[in-house]
């Protein structure tokens, strides 16, 4: 099981997103009010909170939202998960569409530090059913 630590969206692509204490998914969508919500299979991100951590202790002080993730959780490695694999918090439903991405232009983050975890480390997810999180709302793994 997971939790929620952070959620964040941008209203515009190529800025960096800010956090939110709630938002609402919207099926086949994403994230009401994110730049990256749409009718394709990247309509949320999520990275692992371990993953962030990892990325400070190198002494680099991110804040989330820094790497263009939506949703940050804790207690799941989702690099390790197979595309497929679903989950739920309270009426959503996700379901992992892609590993990784190719990063064509570096963001900000890579070009100040020289390095980006969301390349490498970031998944990607379709809202199946839709509704509202907030933070430290359960994520939980389901069968598909």
């Amino acid at each position: 099981m997971g939790m929620i630590k952070g959620i964040c969206i941008s209203e515009k692509r190529g800025t960096q997103k800010h956090e939110v204490s709630e938002a609402k998914l919207n099926a086949d969508w994403g994230i009401e009010n994110d730049a990256h919500a749409g009718h394709w299979h990247r309509q949320v991100s999520l990275l692992s909170l371990q993953k962030i951590e990892e990325f400070r202790a190198r002494g680099v002080d991110v804040q989330f939202g820094a790497f263009g993730e939506n949703l940050i959780v804790d207690g799941y490695d989702f690099r390790n998960l197979p595309v497929g694999t679903r989950f739920r918090c309270n009426d959503v439903l996700l379901e992992m569409t892609q590993i990784g991405k190719e990063c064509h232009s570096h963001c900000e983050i890579y070009k100040v530090v020289g390095d980006c975890i969301m390349p490498r480390e970031g998944v990607f997810a379709k809202v199946l059913e839709g509704g509202t999180i907030k933070v430290g709302d359960e994520l939980v793994m389901v069968e598909a």
